[in-house]
Formats: structure tokens, sequence, C-alpha cells
């Protein structure tokens, strides 16, 4: 006893089978009873045959009487149809209610006199006539469901059993015998709430069942997602709550395990980042000072250059470049200590996109640089207004424009601004060796170059992209890349008119339109 007791504390699994076995029974034994209202379906088949047997007999005994009835009047051979009508209507205490009709067959050549009549007012009208168009093909009896109406207006779902008959001297006739289905509804009524009841006996079971599973297992894991959430929301001394030794017990020991050794990670890498970023920081702060003294003296020694030797004039010119170079190091890791440390701010003000866009083109001398044999501006308006930080977005430019002259190859560079009421987005295109797919992934990483070894005339940082993305995601805008080999590169920045709004789409897609065409014509 002590063992199953064990096993039963321990298994999970044995908890969830024995509460589920233990509720089937009931369930199997309910929907053992529900299976037996199939009987609804042996209801009808035994009412339509006993319809028609009860109807068959009326068509007999009525074509009988009429074939004695040779000879009479006109008057008495209508009291013999009323006669049939009355027997065939009479009915005892448990047979159906009944009603019956005589119709003139429609093919028949009309006569003086007529024969058709109905019991209590049915109409004729309302017999189907797909069961009129069968009697008149076949000389079986034939039967069909509908509604049958009366003279006052009431109406009664029936089925009618209907078959030729030949009066004498009156010529081809159909009786029709209708019978009424009113207590099959009321039997198929009573099945049918049995079926309801039944059914809401099960998912009141199948509930009890769900809730006993939730209970068992749902519950455990809710405590663990809810201990999950918090520790991503950074309170890590949370843990799963452990009240059992079964296979989820198992479960909340990993978890725990598992959560306190990422607190030791986490830790030890935000202690990493905090000395990494006060590094970058420190280092760049006092780099300044040097840098200054530098440049005071290199300036110094540039404006001489014409007095020195030529080797001595080319050195003063290289370290001017270098120290520019240097200088600009220092500026990006600044900007990138402050994105670290999140204390990067908007200055947001008023200013003309267009304006921004010519003025760093001709700044970085685009429009007159050897490498490049052109740049054009297209744009649907002539002055673009928006507001945003003008100098994070003149910055974006210049690093989208100087990557763009770095990697053209003498082929020419477009750019491309859209608006929309809320966005606006500039595309910046060029044709030279373009980007793979391996390189998109990485192009914004920092420090990365699409080809380390590749000589360039203006030496980059590789923090320049970089800065670019955290600088159009600080105004909630975005910045995408697109490139194939050969191909070109396409960057386009989409930024809010308003900066701090959301966007809420891209009016300029980053697979450029030429290139659809490129892949069209091919």
């Amino acid at each position: 006893m002590s063992r199953l007791r064990l096993a039963f504390q321990r298994s999970l699994g044995l908890k969830v089978v024995t509460s589920t076995i233990i509720l089937s029974l009931g369930v199997v034994w309910l929907t053992g009873s529900a299976l037996n209202s199939r009987l609804s379906d042996g209801v009808r088949s035994v009412n339509l045959n006993s319809s028609i047997a009860e109807a068959r007999l009326a068509f007999f005994n009525a074509q009988f009487q009429l074939l004695v009835s040779q000879g009479q009047t006109v008057e008495e051979r209508k009291k013999t149809l009323a006669e049939i009508i009355v027997d065939a209507t009479t009915q005892e205490v448990t047979d159906q209610r009944r009603e019956v009709l005589i119709v003139k067959t429609p093919t028949t050549k009309k006569s003086k006199v007529s024969y058709e009549m109905s019991s209590n007012g049915a109409l004729g009208e309302s017999i189907p006539k797909g069961v009129r168009e069968k009697i008149l093909k076949e000389s079986d009896l034939q039967y069909e469901y509908g509604t049958l109406r009366y003279s006052s207006a009431r109406s009664a779902d029936s089925l009618f059993v209907g078959n030729r008959i030949d009066i004498p001297g009156g010529g081809r006739y159909e009786m029709y015998v209708v019978f009424s289905l009113a207590d099959q509804a009321s039997t198929l009524n009573l099945i049918q709430n049995s079926l309801l009841l039944t059914g809401f006996a099960l998912i009141f079971l199948i509930a009890l069942i769900t809730w006993l599973v939730a209970r068992q297992v749902v519950r455990p894991v809710r405590e663990a997602a809810s201990v999950a959430k918090q520790f991503t929301q950074g309170n890590f001394d949370l843990r799963v709550p452990i009240t059992s030794k079964d296979e989820l017990a198992t479960l909340g020991h990993s978890f725990n395990d598992m959560a306190a050794s990422i607190e030791q990670q986490i830790s030890r890498l935000e202690n990493l980042s905090r000395v990494q970023q006060r590094f970058v920081s420190d280092v760049s702060h006092e780099l300044r000072t040097p840098l200054t003294t530098l440049r005071m003296a290199s300036e110094v020694i540039f404006n001489h250059r014409t007095s020195f030797e030529t080797p001595v004039a080319r050195s003063a010119e290289l370290l001017v470049a270098q120290l520019d170079r240097f200088e600009r190091l220092l500026e990006d890791l600044l900007e990138v200590s402050r994105f670290d440390a999140e204390v990067a701010v908007l200055e947001p003000t008023e200013f003309d996109l267009i304006s921004l866009i010519k003025r760093s083109v001709h700044d970085l001398g685009i429009d007159s640089d050897e490498k490049t044999s052109g740049v054009s501006t297209k744009s649907d308006n002539s002055v673009v207004p928006v507001k945003a930080d003008m100098r994070r977005v003149e910055r974006i430019m210049r690093n989208l424009l100087s990557n763009a002259l770095d990697h053209c190859d003498g082929t020419r560079i477009e750019i491309q601004i859209k608006t929309t009421e809320t966005e606006v987005a500039v595309g910046v295109r060029d044709f030279g060796t373009g980007l793979d797919e391996a390189s998109l992934i990485r192009v914004f990483d920092r420090f990365w170059r699409a080809d380390p070894s590749r000589a360039r005339v203006r030496g980059g940082t590789g923090l320049g992209l970089s800065i670019a993305l955290e600088d159009a995601r600080l105004h909630n805008g975005e910045l995408d890349a697109w490139g194939r080999p050969g191909k070109g590169a396409h960057f386009v920045l989409t930024l809010p008119r308003n900066a701090g709004e959301t966007i809420q789409s891209r009016p300029i897609r980053p697979m450029p339109e030429d290139f659809h065409e490129e892949v069209f014509y091919q």
C-alpha cells in the first residue's frame, strides 16, 4: 500500500490516468445511453411503412367500391366517394391523423361533372408537384413529404401518399391519403431533448476532467511561466515553488537550476558591459586632450609644409588626414557609449530635409568626386519639412552617402525622397559591387566591413551604419538595407514626420524598382 501511495505521489501520469479512468466510466455510460436515441431513425421508418400500408388499404377499398358503383347516378356516385373519404379518414385512438383528397388527373379530358373533393377543407393545391408527376408516369403507389394547407389558412407538415383511381363515368382521378407528422415530430422532439440533456451532461463531465487535468498539470506550468515572465523583467531572485515529487518537480528543479545559472551569467555580463562602457567612455575622453594638442601641432606643421622638403610635406598631409580619421573614430566611440548607456536624447527641430540632403552631398563633395559618375536626387516635393534631430539626421545621411561613394565603383548614385502624411523616406542607391545575403545580415554590426582587405581612399571605422541605425530607431524610425552582388546596394531611411511618433508604412521598399524590371526582362 505504501509503495502504491509513493508511486502515485511521484508519477503525474498515474494521477492523470486514474482520474481520467474514473470519470470516463461515467462518460461511457452516458454516451451509450445517448446512442440509443438513434432510434429516431427507426421511428421515421416505422411511421412511413405503417402509413403506406394504411394508404394501400384505403386505395384498394376505394377502387373496389367504385367498381361496385357502376350504373349509379352522379349523385349516388358522389355519395359513394364521400363514404370512401369518411372510411379512409376514420382512425383508431392509436392511428395517425389523416386527410383524403381526390383530384382530377391533369391529362384527363375535362368533363361536365367533377368528382374532386377533400376532407376537412384540405386544399388540393398543396399536393407536392413531385408526387403528382410520379403518379402520371407510374401506376404504383407514390409518396412524398410536404405541407398540407387548409381552407382555414392553417397548415401542417404531412406525408402525401397517392395513387390513381378510375371513377366510372368520370375518368381517371388521383386519390391522396395525407398523414399528419405531428405525432412523429413530437417523438423526434423528445429524442432531441434527450440528446440535448445528454450533451450537457457530457460537457459537464468533460469540463470536470479538464479542470482536474489543469489543476494537476497546468497550474505548475503557469507558476513556472509567471516566474519566467518576472525573470525576464529583471527579477532574478524568483524561483519555481516545488511541492511534489513527480515529473513536474523534476522540471521545477531543472528550471530553478537554469535560472540560477542565467542569473550568474547575466550578472557577469552586466559587470563586463559596465566595465567596457566605462573603459570606452574614459579612454575617449582622455584621448581628447592629447588629440587636441596633436591637432594644433599638426596644423602648424601643415601650414608650413611648403617650406619643407617633399617627403616631409607629404608626411604633414598624411598626419592631418589620419588625425581627422582618429577624431572621427573618437566621436563614434563616444556616441556608441551613449547608446549603450541609454543616455542618447533627441533635440527635435523643424527643418527642410531636401536642403539637408543637398548640403550633405555638397559637403562630402560627391557631386564632383571622380569616384562616381554623378548623383541625382528625385523628390515629389521641392520642400519636405520634418521635425527631427537635425544633427542626427544629417549624420545618417552623411554615413549613407559616404558608404555609397565608397562602394559605387564609378557608377552613379541615386537619392530618392518620398513622403506620406505621417512618414518620410529617403533611399540611397548605388550600382557598385553590392552585397550578398550573408553581408546583409551583418551590415549594421559594429566594426564590420563587407571586404576588410579592400583598399579604400576614404577609410571608415565600421561604426557608421551601426550609429545610423541607432539614430533612426531613436526617432522611432527604421533603416533597411538591400543588395545583390554586382547589382549595387540600396539603403532606405524611414522616419516619422514628427520625431517620437510611430511609422505606419514604408513609402520606399528596400528592393529597388529597377531590380524588378531587370529580373522581368531576363
